[in-house]
């Protein structure tokens, strides 16, 4: 009498997973890659100029402005002075009085600092501190690089 021939494996009911790590790990690379050239914020060419940076008391908000060469104004309100990360749209003058006086009306405390580009019109720089202190700053410091 014959047999039949046992199978001594039965059939792979599992599911192979190396092809979603190898899609995972392709992916994690990717997003390494481009993340650093995400950084958000506004373009700006600072002055450069040859002085000592100010002590900066940590327990104080800041504020920080930007003023582009095109006459926008972008703002940012945090524990550092953060030159990256700005508002994603420019603000005209009068929202920012407004956005302003909001925020020293909280903390009266706060800092503030304008990063003006080097291209920008002085009377746009003169205009954004002049909106600052009808808004009641009393602590406003301009941001420089030093030349190389």
């Amino acid at each position: 009498m014959l047999t039949r021939p046992q199978r001594k494996h039965g059939p792979k009911a599992e599911m192979n997973v190396v092809p979603y790590i190898d899609v995972m790990l392709v992916l994690l690379v990717i997003f390494m890659v481009t993340a650093p050239m995400l950084t958000q914020g506004v373009k700006i060419e600072l002055p450069k100029v040859a002085a000592e940076a100010l002590a900066t008391d940590t327990r104080q908000q800041i504020l920080t402005l930007s003023v582009k060469a095109d006459g926008g104004y972008y703002w940012n309100l945090g524990d550092e002075l953060d030159t990256r990360q700005q508002t994603d749209s420019a603000v005209t003058l009068e929202e920012m009085s407004a956005k302003v006086m909001q925020v020293v009306a909280a903390r009266s405390d706060i800092q503030v600092y304008i990063r003006a580009d080097d291209n920008a019109g002085y009377g746009r720089v003169v205009a954004a501190m002049a909106v600052l202190q009808k808004g009641g700053v009393s602590n406003l410091g301009l941001v420089t690089e030093a030349p190389q």
